[in-house]
């Protein structure tokens, strides 16, 4: 199923002309994984980032210390920064952010295991959005890239409507 989800953000990247990256943590290059299953991803795939730790955070995508430090590393403005950072980076137009707690260890009472938040960046658009996802490391994981690749269609869409069949 993600794997055809995939297969549409690159027809809809190919027909707008467009390149995407992504700046993943807790889904460990699984969105790059999947999008680089599809033949002919290059024609729309740029690149991807793994930020697994706080320091790759910050030396790889430019996450300010101080945003790691007052919000931790799954919060709203990691993610946006990862995101700014995948576009500043890299040649794409759009770019994805994801980061969370994949478990089964690691979370707390204000960030249970299974919060991922989301973040995409197009053309001076940003959406970010939290998830509390349910089922172990892995569900979590496939969950989350398949929201993420459902979030880059998504603001595809808000910019530029499908023309009519």
């Amino acid at each position: 199923m993600t794997t055809r989800l995939a297969k549409q953000v690159g027809k809809a990247l190919k027909s707008r002309g467009m390149m995407l990256a992504t700046a993943e943590s807790c889904t460990g290059g699984g969105i790059a994984h999947t999008i680089t299953k599809v033949p002919g991803s290059s024609e729309w795939f740029d690149r991807g980032f793994v930020t697994y730790s706080n320091t790759s955070k910050e030396e790889m995508l430019g996450v300010a210390p101080h945003t790691m430090k007052n919000h931790g590393a799954v919060s709203k403005a990691t993610a946006h920064e990862m995101a700014d950072g995948a576009l500043q980076y890299s040649r794409a137009q759009i770019t994805l952010a994801v980061t969370g707690i994949a478990g089964p260890t690691g979370g707390t009472p204000e960030k249970p295991v299974g919060t991922v938040w989301f973040a995409w960046v197009c053309k001076g658009k940003v959406n970010t959005v939290c998830h509390h996802i349910t089922g172990d490391r892995d569900a979590v994981r496939v969950k989350a890239t398949h929201i993420a690749l459902q979030g880059v269609l998504d603001l595809l869409n808000s910019h530029s409507p499908k023309a009519p069949k």
